[in-house]
């Protein structure tokens, strides 16, 4: 399917490149990022999206940003990185899987260090450039293990739909957002290869049109049949009938279940409880913050106001000046979610314990 052959985040030939997410669909075009700065600004700029796709991008992103250390001491390096590790995360905050990955790729430099002492090593060039190499290695194995996830949600996740189904999705939970198949729309496109002939509907997702631009972009890639349409459009195709399940991703889920997505994911879940169409949340374990004891604690990012009304217009479609409220994010509640699937396992209410069993490896 060519819709595999997509790769958002990728690293070749020592160099590191994103699909810049912000020109499609009319254009599909590789930047290539050289600096922490350069990171920053693709994961805040939407160059690079979607949780589990801004943690890969994060853990290369580390990486080059600390390869040219030029010095000899395990200590300074570890300065570096810390630097780097704490600027990127404030390109953007709701996401967990960017701090995530950071994390992992600085508890991967301490475990370097541990063994380095254990075996009476020295600082030197050959330890630094050594760690230098393990550090990559760690950040292809984020990479490596989210395909891996991916494709595990996506067999757990067809196995709550039937074939012909009426599909709703919101935002992009695909292979744009993820490091490969995507995580909502992964049973989708497996379920393609065994003619389970899913009929998709993909919300536009305003402001930035993300179901619009990129959901409907990649399954017609697939040749998946899919309708856009738009945000408040999605209670009346429900009403007719067309609708038996509705998919969506997951950027942070608290420890109780309550899910942050994109905006408008709240809303189209209250809208599937209303007629009685299973809403399923998928969420890599990656991204279950179990720091976040419910929803509310999760912080929403805000977004410059000018994108609801400037960013797809020729000339502005509100007045000059007017007060805008711009979060990117809502929190879906648990009690509205029928199912959460993992790569581990699709979970049930009560999610409070259901996740704590998960995450505790039982």
């Amino acid at each position: 399917m060519q819709v595999f052959d997509i790769v958002p985040v990728k690293y070749e030939n020592e160099d590191l490149f994103v699909l810049d997410q912000t020109r499609l669909p009319g254009e599909e075009i590789y930047c290539k990022l050289k600096s922490k700065e350069d990171v920053w600004e693709a994961i805040n700029r939407l160059r690079v999206r979607g949780a589990p796709a801004i943690g890969v991008a994060a853990g290369y992103g580390l990486y080059i940003s600390v390869r040219d250390f030029d010095g000899d001491n395990l200590v300074k390096f570890g300065e570096k990185l810390r630097d780097v590790k704490n600027y990127l995360i404030t390109s953007r905050p709701t996401a967990v899987n960017l701090e995530w990955a950071l994390l992992r790729m600085e508890e991967r430099y301490k475990e370097f260090c541990c063994e380095t002492a254990l075996n009476n090593d020295i600082d030197g060039i050959e330890e630094i450039e050594r760690l230098k190499k393990v550090l990559l290695e760690e950040a292809h194995n984020i990479r490596i293990e989210d395909e891996e996830n991916c494709k595990a949600m996506g067999k757990h996740g067809l196995s709550l739909l039937k074939k012909g189904m009426g599909i709703l999705t919101h935002c992009n939970a695909g292979t744009l957002a993820t490091a490969k198949y995507g995580t909502c729309l992964s049973p989708i496109y497996l379920g393609k290869e065994k003619g389970y002939e899913f009929k998709v509907f993909a919300d536009e997702t305003r402001p930035l049109l993300q179901g619009a631009r990129l959901t409907t972009w990649e399954l017609k890639k697939a040749e998946v049949d899919v309708t856009l349409i738009c945000d408040n459009m999605a209670s009346q195709v429900m009403k007719n009938g067309w609708v038996q399940a509705v998919v969506v991703g997951c950027d942070r889920m608290a420890a109780n279940g309550d899910g942050a997505n994109k905006i408008g994911t709240s809303g189209v879940a209250i809208l599937a409880k209303e007629y009685g169409i299973p809403f399923y949340m998928f969420v890599p374990t990656s991204t279950i913050d179990m720091n976040t004891r419910k929803g509310d604690d999760i912080i929403i990012e805000e977004r410059d106001g000018e994108e609801i009304y400037k960013m797809w217009y020729k000339k502005p479609m509100a007045p000059e000046g007017v007060k805008t409220f711009n979060p990117a994010f809502d929190v879906t509640n648990h009690k509205y979610i029928t199912a959460i699937v993992t790569e581990k396992g699709i979970l049930r209410p009560p999610y409070k314990e259901s996740i704590k069993k998960l995450m505790d490896g039982e």
